[in-house]
């Protein structure tokens, strides 16, 4: 059983060496490739440096710069009599024989791909009341794959394993998505019949953003991406993804409290709820800087409602663009 793994990499020097070192002890790892998009920093000279004394380890460029591209590239370029491809994030710790624990679940579960859950950790100023929201329903909504829980069948987590040949025939992640190129990949995934397991054993940690600018970027381009998902594929978009709609849509109107105040109310009822919240969370969590939780998650909650809309009122969609295609079907992906 043959297993090509991609790390897509960009500027991630602080943490890539320790991430590749815990990789390359995992015998099961056919191929080890880091996808990177263009670091200014040392990620490349790490690579390059341990690549020297394990052949399994290469650096390949990415110059799209973006994920989903070098995924694609990876593939197109090592995935010729592979197995399976497991997705590796530079900005995440793993579980020790990671590559391994996908390989059961999805023998265990009959399942035809494998997602993994996030647990996020913050390490000092505004990181920590970040991690602290999206550690909870206040900041991620109760998405299934954002907390720990019981494996379940799921239709959509963090992208772990999946069949090479699967990855192929769906014509890849498509690379007209800076982000949420994930879930779009899912939906296809999902409209196939292919049934995901989200397997708890091998959740990870997830390093968020360090400031509240990075953070609203980010969520920003979140929700971008899953408007551009809902608009391409027509399924309906989720209660919990409704409501940042809802919250961008009252700050929008917060300009018309001039005329009446009523306009305000809506967004001031969802700061006092969220500020509230935000410090039964931050106690939870330890206190300090995770009491500004509320504020982090009112940051994501706009920004991704925002983007949403933003994509969503766009005269055009943009087009599906696949970095690889299906040897069937006229060359298209399936």
């Amino acid at each position: 059983m043959s297993v090509l793994a991609v790390i897509p990499c960009l500027n991630e020097a602080e943490h890539l060496e320790a991430l590749l070192v815990q990789m390359l002890r995992d015998e099961t790892i056919t191929r080890l490739v880091v996808a990177d998009g263009g670091s200014a920093d040392a990620s490349p000279a790490i690579v390059e440096r341990l690549a020297a004394s394990d052949a399994r380890l290469v650096l390949l460029s990415n110059p799209d710069r973006i994920q989903s591209a070098g995924v694609n590239r990876a593939v197109a370029l090592y995935g010729d009599g592979m197995d399976w491809l497991v997705r590796i994030d530079a900005h995440c710790l793993y579980p020790d024989g990671y590559v391994g624990i996908l390989l059961d679940s999805v023998q265990a579960n009959g399942a035809d791909a494998v997602v993994v859950p996030m647990e996020t950790k913050g390490e000092r100023g505004w990181q920590k009341a970040i991690a602290a929201a999206q550690n909870s329903v206040l900041g991620t909504g109760g998405s299934p794959h954002r907390h720990l829980g019981s494996g379940r069948f799921v239709d959509h987590g963090h992208h772990a394993l999946m069949r090479v040949s699967v990855f192929r025939a769906l014509g890849g992640y498509c690379e007209a998505m800076p982000c949420n190129e994930d879930a779009e990949l899912d939906v296809r995934q999902t409209a196939r019949g292919l049934r995901i397991w989200l397997e708890p054993a091998g959740a990870l940690t997830y390093f968020p953003r360090r400031s509240l600018g990075a953070l609203w970027r980010q969520y920003w381009r979140y929700g971008a991406g899953r408007a551009r998902t809902v608009k391409r594929h027509g399924i309906a978009i989720k209660a919990r993804q409704l409501a940042p709609v809802a919250i961008a849509l009252a700050v929008a109107a917060l300009p018309l409290a001039l005329a009446h105040w009523i306009f305000a109310l809506p967004a001031l009822l969802w700061a006092i709820a969220s500020l509230g919240v935000g410090l039964l969370v931050g106690l939870r969590a330890g206190g300090g800087m995770a009491l500004l939780s509320g504020v982090a998650a009112m940051v994501m909650h706009a920004s991704w409602g925002g983007g949403f809309l933003r994509q969503w009122l766009a005269a055009r969609s943009d087009a599906p663009r696949y970095g690889l295609v299906s040897a069937g079907e006229g060359g298209k992906p399936i």
